[in-house]
């Protein structure tokens, strides 16, 4: 099979498909990969690591699309790329499809083979193509969160892991997945004083088991949630329905009830947010104020950590790239239904149930 690995495009994107070492491996097994000039220069992955690695380096990203037979990036295709991409060619990438219609109603005029690393699920309900990412940005919540508390970018002033004498800042998490977890992990490790809200009770019992003392958990309800937005300095959103738009859980009167400075940084920005006032927002100019709250809002939070995140990513998919090229994809996606699972619109057909009821398609046909 052909390869392609495109430039990513997307404001401030610098990570990259796959690392020379994921080349290495596809070329091992006679596939043909292709690079585009400089896409792993942002990640610290020159073009001759990638021809050492036996890719062959093209200079722009219409070649690129023009002569693969699967496209393998990060970030979902933007209104550039649409016209690039071939009937029955397989894109592997995060698509996040309940968050954008445009990009949902531009993938079925493709025609293509669309596969969202992040709806590809292991038979205990695990998202392995997310994970890495999820944990990225759970980390990262906390150090973007801990630095926009600060006055000067009108944050609250709160130090959150404070003083001898003065209490640690107050971290609020929404959610005890992957994302939740490492934020309170990362709070709890600059000594700020943490509460974790989750619906199931089995996820606060793990919560209890595995983090320190000054990590409390608290069932996740509005009544719950109205109480301790009053009372926390930080906010992270990292709340997951798989495939489906995230829920509202802060909605806009709510903010009226947070002290002014308070911030939030909404992980669930991909599937539109778990906080009504979200918008996505980008690292280029990350924030924005409602009613005196920060908004934190990047859509592609791990891009500010490019090399972390792109050997993440590659150790994870790189499975999956290799099934999907030595197999074609549908004997690969008949054969693991982990990846199966990966599939969001086939030729033209939405064939993920969530997608066609996020924007009232018709239900799914590929089987």
């Amino acid at each position: 099979m052909i390869v392609g690995i495109p430039k990513e495009i997307k404001n401030n994107e610098s990570r990259v498909g796959m690392t020379p070492a994921g080349v290495f491996e596809l070329v091992k097994n006679n596939h043909t990969v292709y690079v585009q000039s400089g896409a792993g220069e942002g990640s610290g992955f020159f073009n001759q690591d990638y021809q050492k690695a036996g890719a062959t380096i093209l200079d722009t990203i219409g070649q690129v699309y023009a002569m693969s037979d699967m496209i393998v990036k990060v970030k979902e295709p933007i209104a550039e790329e649409y016209s690039l991409i071939q009937k029955g060619q397989i894109i592997f990438t995060y698509f996040h499809f309940a968050s954008s219609e445009a990009l949902t109603r531009a993938m079925i005029k493709s025609k293509a083979i669309c596969i969202a690393y992040e709806t590809v699920e292991d038979e205990d309900g695990s998202l392995p193509l997310l994970i890495p990412m999820s944990e990225v940005a759970g980390r990262m919540a906390i150090q973007q969160g801990a630095k926009f508390l600060e006055k000067p970018v009108k944050g609250k002033g709160v130090l959150l892991g404070g003083v001898p004498g003065v209490s640690p800042g107050r971290v609020l998490v929404l959610g005890a997945g992957t994302v939740g977890i490492q934020a309170a992990k990362m709070a709890a490790g600059l000594g700020a004083h943490v509460t974790i809200m989750d619906v199931s009770m089995k996820r606060l019992r793990y919560v209890n088991d595995i983090m320190p003392s000054h990590v409390v958990t608290a069932f996740s309800n509005e009544y719950n949630i109205r109480k301790y937005i009053k009372t926390h300095d930080l906010i992270i959103g990292g709340v997951l329905l798989k495939g489906a738009k995230a829920p509202n859980l802060i909605t806009r009167d709510m903010l009226k009830e947070m002290h002014p400075g308070t911030v939030i940084v909404d992980v669930a920005v991909d599937q539109g947010g778990c906080v009504e006032t979200t918008k996505p927002t980008t690292h280029e100019d990350p924030i924005f104020i409602i009613d005196d709250v920060v908004h934190y809002c990047v859509a592609n939070m791990p891009g500010a950590v490019p090399y972390t995140s792109t050997v993440a990513l590659t150790n994870v998919t790189l499975p999956y790239v290799l099934n999907l090229a030595n197999l074609g994809w549908q004997t690969a996606c008949k054969r693991d239904r982990s990846l199966e699972k990966g599939l969001n619109i086939v030729e033209g057909e939405v064939v993920y149930k969530e997608i066609a009821e996020t924007f009232l398609l018709e239900e799914p046909v590929w089987a």
